[in-house]
C-alpha cells in the first residue's frame, strides 16, 4: 500500500506542477504539487527502508505445552 500510495502522490504532484494552468486566487496549484511530489518521494523511500527492515527480521515461535491431569497407564 505504501509504494501505490507515493506513486499517486506524485502523479498528482506532478500533474498539478506540470499540466494544470488554471490558477484559484490564493492558492499556488505549482506549490501544492511540489509538496505532494516530496511526499510522494518521502512515502516511497520510507516504505522500501521498512521493507527492507521487514526482510531481515527473525520471527520464531515458542510453544508450550503443559499436560494437565494424571497420567495414565496405557494397556
Amino acid at each position: 500500500m505504501g509504494i501505490g500510495l507515493g506513486i499517486f502522490l506524485l502523479v498528482v504532484g506532478a500533474i498539478l506542477k506540470f499540466a494544470v494552468a488554471d490558477a484559484i486566487s490564493g492558492i499556488d496549484l505549482g506549490m501544492i504539487g511540489l509538496i505532494l511530489m516530496g511526499a510522494g518521494v518521502l512515502s516511497l523511500i520510507l516504505t522500501l527502508i521498512l521493507n527492507q527492515q521487514r526482510r531481515h527480521t527473525r520471527h520464531d515461535a515458542v510453544i508450550e505445552h503443559h499436560e494437565t491431569g494424571t497420567p495414565r497407564d496405557r494397556y
